[in-house]
């Protein structure tokens, strides 16, 4: 995904950065949904530091190429994950310790095209988060 990173930009007649693939590597080879904050840990982790402007602008440029998603789960910022091709799916989201975890349910699917369908709808896409505590901040004692 990298390659096609560098053919977007090259594309885009924009520059082809070492910040950026930088950057890019983080996100796209994360299989957790990152805010810019966790981004800029990551590289500072890596040797390859970089500035919150910088990794701002480089994930809106993930994003535009289609291989970043933005998601807004309301905690006053937003995080991004690959875009791996991967079908609708949802997310639970820890109160606690801001884990997000994945799911797709069948069931659930189908009683959306329900819903929309009984309202004479016609569905598109919808957005599920849970929002609660996970097993692991159950077991330490969460709220």
């Amino acid at each position: 995904m990298i390659e096609a990173f560098r053919a977007y930009l090259r594309e885009h007649n924009l520059p082809v950065t070492a910040q950026r693939v930088a950057i890019a590597e983080v996100v796209l080879d994360s299989d957790r949904h990152l805010s810019v904050d966790d981004i800029v840990r990551a590289l500072a982790e890596r040797g390859a530091p970089a500035g919150t402007a910088t990794v701002y602008r480089t994930v809106e440029v993930l994003v535009r190429s289609g291989l970043v998603v933005e998601r807004d789960f309301g905690e006053g910022f937003r995080r991004y994950e690959p875009a791996r091709g991967t079908p609708q799916h949802e997310h639970l989201l820890c109160t606690v310790c801001g884990t997000v975890t994945e799911f797709r349910d069948e069931r659930l699917d189908r009683m959306t095209t329900l819903i929309a369908e009984g309202h004479r709808f016609a569905r598109q896409r919808h957005r599920l988060v849970i929002y609660g505590v996970c097993e692991r901040c159950q077991r330490r004692g969460g709220p």
